[in-house]
């Protein structure tokens, strides 16, 4: 039987799942000697790991080449669906916060029926939080730096990842909302994987759970 295949976002996912598996009894070598390579074995070679960006991460999981996949709440929130989320790994934490000048309140902030412009990497997850509100909005998509966007009258506010808001005071900006939703790590599965693949892929999730749970 071919390589249980798990796509693994690259960088501190990455770093920490591959903990995970190595607390679990699994011998990552490979991974952690990875130079260029890009798909490597785990174990006796019985799972196979494909290191990717975020958002490629489920689209392979969506598209059947990768049984399994670790990403962030974040993306998921914003471009993916067509799969199953099982598990939540417990690390990566951070949230998705809305952000602006002058120190609104969130009472200030929600209040008023204009139509308020909102900057964001995230458009998907601004929209439904703020159609959660049953607010109308017009939202801007930036790459970067989003925290330029209320400086520069751009936008009234952002929807954006916080750890410690520390680079939100360093730009003048004050939180509105702290928890517009919380982030960690998931574990995802394709859906034909899962029933073809039914126990291996369980068994592996178990591990990872009961790790999870001895690290928390």
């Amino acid at each position: 039987m071919k390589p249980l295949r798990i796509a693994l976002t690259k960088g501190r996912l990455e770093k920490d799942t591959i903990g995970l598996l190595e607390s679990a009894g699994y011998d990552c070598t490979a991974v952690r000697e990875k130079g260029r390579k890009l798909i490597l074995p785990i174990g006796d070679g019985d799972i196979e790991v494909v290191l990717a960006k975020a958002a490629d991460v489920i689209t392979y999981v969506e598209n059947g080449v990768c049984d399994l996949g670790v990403v962030g709440k974040d993306t998921i929130m914003e471009n993916g669906s067509c799969f199953f989320e099982i598990l939540d790994l417990g690390f990566g934490k951070c949230r998705f916060a809305l952000a602006g000048k002058g120190g609104r309140s969130a009472e200030e902030f929600f209040s008023g029926y204009g139509e308020k412009t909102i900057a964001t990497k995230y458009p998907n997850v601004a929209r439904n939080f703020f159609e959660g509100k049953g607010m109308d909005i017009r939202v801007i998509k930036i790459e970067g730096s989003v925290e330029l966007a209320p400086l520069l009258g751009l936008a009234d506010a952002i929807v954006d990842i916080v750890e410690t808001g520390s680079t939100l005071k360093e730009n003048g900006l004050t939180i509105i909302e702290d928890n517009v939703a919380p982030i960690s790590a998931r574990l995802i599965a394709n859906t034909a994987s899962l029933k073809l693949r039914k126990a291996e892929i369980e068994a592996l999730a178990q591990k990872m759970e009961e790790e999870r749970r001895k690290s928390s």
